[in-house]
Parts: structure tokens; sequence; C-alpha cells
């Protein structure tokens, strides 16, 4: 604390000496016009016509030759000088008294027009140094106006006054009177000059203190106004924009510098100012051409000055946020309401439809195998029966896999080999009544690799994949290929190393924009989908801490890719 008060007290001393050293400099050069000006005169108004004293010209040009070396000298001095500039100033005061009376003495002393001159070093130090600078120099005035006056009363003057005015005997009571009027007032401006010149300094330190908080202020205020989240822009009536803090720049690509001064249509054109107040939505492509959702709204700055009657346009202030992932969180909370309804009708389906299928299905299988043991005329309910048993099993697995999605199963993961359950998922879709032998299912992956999962669950995913694969591939020509590897953290973003999967299929692909969207629930284009599969595999992949994307293959068809996380083992 004692530390940071001294360092606060050293600056301020270097502020006041540097304000005092550029005040000091400045009367060297107001002494400087003075007697240049005193010198001009002299050469205009020299002469008889005119009633006034001059000093001869060598004189003048001498005297004024003292001050002009002085000066430089006083001011190169002060600019090297580190002493106290208070001691200084008082000197340069004294030094002006000292030219003044010398001026004065020259030009008639007691009827010199240069008297008013004394008011200069009086003011002047009264201005810059107020404790005792005017005081001061109204002192020296006072008593070398005195001394002249002594002179004067004794004889002691130039002899050349006398071809300017006839110089009468002086009577000592005359010059006593010229002596206390000048120096009363001599005395009085040093007095209002010291009151000015101490309410200037509070007023200098007062505006000092105002600029400082003020800056503090900008500072503060440009330091929020750069790192709050939301983009702000300011434009004009005229619709260029004043101003855009960094968060603009990064919700559009376009960086503060190429904004400011442009006009707002040509920078931003998808921003449309016409429903004042009011959250807006818009696409705003950037230059790398990537595509964000732009929440903004504008409203006008308030102006005194304005009369809302003129019709004139005034300034408005538009913010600007990234909703995108806002957007994203919504269709989420959305996803979320949809799950809890289908939780709600599966509980329902489950409950109401399951036995009575699983009654259904069985008397079918009954009255299946009785037909199928008597006459062919009883071959039309056979089909008719096994058309019950099929549907009714189609029903069953409907009912499963809403009840799987809504109330997804507990993981309970261990380390299994993944090239083990894909043959077991396999085997099983294999062994299915559908199966077709044109399907060629190739396996591309070491098996040394392991994951960390929950095997039934992941065999779900693998066979609800394969089978949507292989809904889409040519019949006839049916093709599934499956690789997998082993991917660094190192290489990429993660934390954590991850297996690579990757189901390509022959079929018709994945339209574009429509890559999300197959996962969504209820979302489907086959005619005896459920659209329940694909959302309940990327749920089982997100349960997993894992990602799963599809594209179209560079030779067609669909590739899904399955990134699964392997844990750190410590």
């Amino acid at each position: 604390m004692f530390l940071r008060t001294l360092i606060a007290k050293a600056r301020a001393t270097t502020r006041t000496n540097h304000v005092l050293r550029n005040q000091l400099l400045s009367m060297l050069v107001l002494r400087v016009i003075l007697y240049t000006l005193l010198l001009l005169m002299s050469y205009i108004f020299h002469g008889s016509q005119f009633q006034f004293i001059f000093i001869p010209p060598h004189l003048l040009l001498f005297l004024v030759f003292t001050v002009y070396i002085t000066s430089s000298f006083s001011a190169f001095f002060l600019l090297v000088f580190q002493g106290s500039l208070k001691t200084f100033g008082f000197g340069q005061n004294l030094l002006d008294t000292c030219f003044v009376a010398m001026l004065i003495f020259f030009s008639g002393s007691s009827n010199s027009t240069f008297t008013s001159v004394f008011f200069f070093p009086i003011v002047a130090g009264g201005l810059i140094l107020p404790k005792g600078g005017g005081l001061l120099a109204a002192t020296a005035s006072t008593l070398l106006y005195g001394g002249l006056l002594f002179l004067e009363t004794y004889g002691f003057y130039p002899s050349y006054l006398a071809s300017y005015v006839t110089l009468p005997e002086v009577d000592p009571i005359v010059s006593l009177n010229h002596f206390a009027i000048n120096g009363i007032s001599f005395y009085l401006a040093a007095l209002v000059s010291a009151l000015v010149g101490f309410r200037l300094q509070k007023t200098e330190i007062a505006l000092s203190a105002s600029l400082k908080k003020y800056g503090r202020l900008e500072i503060l205020y440009k330091r929020i106004f750069d790192n709050i989240s939301t983009g702000i822009i300011t434009i004009d009536s005229a619709g260029i924009i004043t101003s855009a803090n960094n968060a603009v720049q990064k919700i559009t690509g376009i960086t503060t510098l190429a904004l400011v001064g442009q006009q707002l249509a040509n920078k931003l054109p998808c921003l449309e100012l016409t429903f004042e107040n009011q959250r807006l939505t818009t696409d705003f492509t950037k230059t790398n051409e990537t595509t964000v959702r732009i929440g903004y709204t504008y409203m006008d700055i308030a102006q005194d000055d304005t009369d809302p009657g003129t019709g004139t346009k005034s300034d408005k202030i538009i913010t600007l946020k990234d909703i995108s992932e806002l957007e994203k969180l919504e269709r989420q909370v959305r996803q979320t309401e949809k799950l809890a309804a289908i939780g709600m009708m599966s509980a329902s389906i489950a409950h109401d439809f399951r036995n009575p299928l699983a009654a259904i299905s069985g008397s079918a299988q009954v009255l299946a195998t009785e037909f199928a043991s008597e006459t062919s005329t009883n071959y039309t309910n056979y089909e008719l029966s096994n058309i019950i048993i099929r549907e009714s099993d189609r029903l069953i697995d409907t009912i499963a896999d809403f009840l799987k999605f809504s109330r997804p199963e507990h993981l309970n993961c261990d380390w299994f080999s993944l090239l083990s359950c894909l043959e077991e998922a396999i085997e099983v879709l294999q062994a299915a009544p559908d199966w077709s032998r044109s399907i060629n299912i190739s396996l591309n992956l070491n098996s040394t690799i392991d994951i960390w999962a929950d095997r039934k669950q992941m065999f779900t995913v693998f066979s609800h994949i394969i089978q949507n694969g292989l809904a889409f591939c040519p019949e006839g020509n049916e093709s599934i290929q499956i690789q997998a590897r082993e991917i660094d953290a190192r290489d990429t973003e993660s934390s954590n190393d991850a297996v690579e999967i990757m189901i390509t299929d022959n079929g018709t692909g994945v339209e574009q924009g429509q890559e999300d969207l197959i996962f969504e629930p209820f979302y489907t284009t086959r005619t005896d989908g459920t659209g329940l599969g694909l959302a309940i595999v990327r749920q089982t992949v997100e349960e997993h801490h894992g990602q799963i994307t599809v594209r179209n293959g560079e030779g067609g068809g669909s590739v899904f890719t399955i990134r699964l996380p392997i844990p750190n083992q410590e």
C-alpha cells in the first residue's frame, strides 16, 4: 500500500511538472511576442506627428535582442533543467519585471506609455505560480517602479527625452501618488490573477481526474462491448455501419474493419429492418460457405434533438446472435417431448396389444399345424394362418421397438470382440426365413479389435443398420461391406482413442439434406418401416458417448460411420 502511494505521488508530481514546464515555455514565447510587437509599434509610430515617447531604435533593438537571447537560453535551460521548476519560474518573473523596468525607464518613467506592461509578469506569475508568483512579481514591479520615480525626482533620466516632452520639475508628492496608485494596481492584479490561477489549478485537477475516470470508463465499456457474446452493430441514418464488436466477427466471419464505414445492405443483405423490437431470424452464409442461423433485433437510438414529426431517420442499433445451437436445443426439447409421448403410447400399446397378439399368434400357429396335416383342400387356410402369424410377429416386433426406444435399457458395458459381435448379428439375420442367398456381407477388420460397450445393445445396432441397408440394395445383388479401425486421439480433437466402424451398402444412398433426418423417430421412406430402427441406433450409440453419421459413398450407396470411444485404462 505504501509503495502504491509513493508511485501515485510520483506520477502526480511528474504530471504537475510537465504541465508547469509547458506553461513556463508558453510564458517565454509570449515574452518574445510582446517585445517583438513593441519593436514593430516603435517602427510604425515613430515620428514627430505622434505624441508618444518611444525608445530610440538602437536602444530598443538592444533591449529586444537581450530579451531574445535571454528567452532562448531560458527555454533551452528549461528543457534540460531537472531542479525546482517553481524556483525557475520565480526567477523568470523577476527577470520580466527587470525588462519592463528598463523599457519604462528608457521611455519616460512616469511619462511612459508602457507602465501597464508591468502587468504581464504579475498576471503570468499569478496564473502560473498562484502561491507567491503574482505577489513576488507585484512586489518587484512596485519596488522597481518606485526606484524609477526616485531617479526621475532627482533628474536621473535619459537626455533624449527632452526632444519628446517638456519635463517639468517633479513634485515628490505627485511621484508618491503615482507610486501608490500603481503599486495598489499591481497588488490587486496579483491577487486577482492568483485567485484565477488557483481556480484554474483546481479546474485542471478536476478535469484531469474526470478525463482519467472517463478514460477508464471508455476502456471498460470498450472491453464490455468487445467481449459481450451478443453481436452489436450500430448504423447511422444513411444505413452506414458506424461500429461493430468482436462478436459480430465471430458470428458472420467478417472482420470489424471490413464492416465499419460500409453499407449494411452491402455487407449483411439478409438483415431486413422491417419490424422493430421483434426477434427476427435469417440464414447467413459465411465466406467459407458455411451457413449459420442468426437471430436479430433492432431499435432506433433515442436522440434528444430529433423531432418525431419531421420524419428524419435516426441511428439504429442491431443485436445479432447465432441461434444455430439454440434451435438445435429446441429440436432436442421437441424430441424429448415426442419421446415422452412415445413412452406413454408404448406403455399403453404394450399393455393392451401384446398379450392379445401373443394369443392370436399362438392360435394361428395351432391352426397352421392342423391345416398342414390335412388334405390340400385346406392349403388356402394354411396360407391365411401363416399370414396371421407373420403379421402378428411384425406387430410384436413393432411394439418391442416402441418399448426399446421409449425405455432404453441400462448399459452393461464390458470388453468384447467386435468381430464376434458382428458375426453373431449376421448369423441371426441369415437364419430369418426371408434371407436371400444373393446377399453378400464381407467383414474387413482385425479380429483383435475390442470395444467397450453393451454387447446386447450393439448387437441390435448392427442388426438394424444391416437390415436398413439391405432394404435399399438392388434385389439379387445385395452387398454389405463392414470395416473397422482404431483411431489415435492425437489424430483427432477427442481426448480418448476410439474405434471407427464403417458399414457400406450398394443401395440408393441418402438424399442430400436428409443425413440427420433419417435418424429422427417415425421418419422412413420404406413402406414396411416404422421409422424407429435408425432412431434406436443413434440413441444407443449416443448413450455409449459415441457418434454416428451417414454419407453417400463414392461408388454409390450409403456409408454409416460409428465412432465409439475407448476409455482410458489407467
